[in-house]
């Protein structure tokens, strides 16, 4: 393998932010390490557009163990974190040993990916000040009250930070991603 890389999930990641960067990361030779509030298994959600809404509907998804709870993360032991989106950011960010392993990864300047929601996590942390983001249009706010300089565009790489808006966005978020990661451990 060549390194290990955190995947950032909880009860309501989306299941295409997550299942799609799962199996693109381990692809390239990696060891993606689920990680999530707990070590146990997690329900993954569905969104999709409905004509008559304003917003997105959910519903249920496949669910994912957990490799490792966040307070048991040694993040000297990782080259990379992916954080999923769907709705369990928006708790997500309020669990301290999270946002500690956010910050080593901002400090040692290591490839983070982040889709929708996720950005929440990066806000609460306080490491996206004066970065150039994306993502999904109802989380701009978010971003840019962190500091943070929202465009929207379907992925933004900003040093060693790359965004995404939706799952729609996957294959050009992960092919980027993948670049900061590979170019790294070259």
């Amino acid at each position: 393998m060549k390194g290990k890389v955190l995947l950032i999930i909880g009860d309501a990641a989306e299941v295409f932010d997550t299942m799609y960067p799962l199996h693109r990361v381990r692809e390239d030779g990696y060891d993606v390490v689920v990680a999530g509030p707990d070590q146990r298994v997690y329900h993954l959600v569905q969104h999709d557009k409905h004509p008559d809404w304003d917003i997105t509907v959910e519903s249920p998804g496949y669910r994912l163990a957990a490799d490792i709870a966040f307070k048991d993360i040694r993040p000297e032991e990782y080259v990379g974190m992916v954080i999923s989106g769907g709705r369990a950011p928006e708790y997500l960010r309020y669990d301290a040993d999270l946002m500690r392993v956010t910050r080593y990864f901002f400090e040692h300047r290591l490839p983070v990916a982040s889709v929708c929601h996720g950005i929440e996590i990066l806000a609460a942390a306080d490491v996206i000040r004066g970065q150039l983001v994306t993502t999904v249009a109802k989380c701009r706010y978010d971003a840019e009250f962190s500091g943070a300089v929202y465009v929207n565009e379907p992925c933004v790489v900003s040093g060693h930070l790359v965004t995404a808006r939706t799952w729609h966005d996957n294959w050009i978020w992960m092919r980027e991603f993948m670049k900061l990661l590979n170019a790294r451990g070259a």
